[in-house]
């Protein structure tokens, strides 16, 4: 099932808020994708009050496992006169399992101007690039992505990770749904230096949404980096940015990672 498929499954509650199942395409691991339980409060959130201005700043908290049935709850904490607030908390049979917090804002005039981070030098475009393969892919990849290698192999393994990705089906999905199910699509940066496998699970995520120019161009491929700053004591931190296919930066993001190993 596409993301708008699983929507449309769902079933409405008062105040914008849903129940659905989660589909076993979307799990990574025995819970639900983070981008997708995300993109899933995004939704709920967007229902609740249909006249927000654009999302600026996202708060995600993955608290913990959601798979099967899940109930989607928004709150509205704040509507002031130029950004919103509202809080989504996602349930499922073992309690709690995310809790987000949406920044909406309207574009204010500013002589504050700043460039965002440029793409990485020497990618590769999508066209000519290596598909990532491999049967070990969480189940979300296998069947709701195509992912490709955006720079050139290095021979030293580094806590970096930069690639090319796409939703197979994005029909009905607007730009910011689509980033926050694209967003998450890496695996955590510090996986190639890990001396051995083992799980890995994200614990936080915070992503800001650039005011970038509309996207006029191209199949929809996003290039995703994230970069560890640290690893240790079981945890990891690291950065992330996205940019479209013309080189807008779009986003950017942090994330704290749960590491097993």
């Amino acid at each position: 099932m596409s993301f708008a498929a699983v929507i449309a499954s769902a079933r409405e509650r008062e105040g914008g808020g849903m129940e659905l199942t989660v589909p076993e395409t979307w799990l990574q691991g025995r819970t639900a994708y983070g981008g997708l339980s995300a993109a899933l409060a995004l939704n709920a959130a967007k229902r609740s009050n249909p006249q927000l201005p654009p999302l600026r700043s996202a708060q995600i908290a993955f608290v913990g496992p959601l798979s099967g049935q899940v109930s989607v709850a928004p709150r509205l904490l704040r509507s002031g006169r130029n950004a919103t607030w509202i809080a989504v908390e996602v349930t499922g049979e073992g309690g709690c399992g995310l809790v987000a917090t949406f920044v909406f804002m309207h574009r204010l005039p500013s002589e504050t101007q700043l460039k965002p981070t440029a793409a990485p030098a020497g990618i590769i475009p999508p066209v000519d690039a290596r598909p990532v393969g491999g049967h070990e892919r969480p189940a979300f990849l296998q069947h709701h992505f195509e992912t490709r290698f955006a720079l050139p192999k290095k021979e030293a393994k580094e806590p970096d990770i930069c690639l090319w990705a796409r939703l197979s089906e994005r029909e009905g999905l607007d730009v910011e749904t689509e980033l926050m199910l694209v967003g998450d699509a890496l695996p955590p940066a510090v996986v190639p230096v890990m001396p051995q496998r083992g799980p890995v699970s994200s614990m936080t995520w915070q992503i800001n949404f650039f005011v970038a120019p509309v996207q006029a161009d191209g199949d929809n491929w996003w290039l995703l980096r994230s970069r560890a700053d640290e690893a240790g004591a079981g945890t990891s931190s690291q950065h992330m940015m996205l940019w479209d296919e013309g080189g807008n930066a779009r986003a950017a993001g942090t994330q704290t990672v749960a590491v097993f190993a």
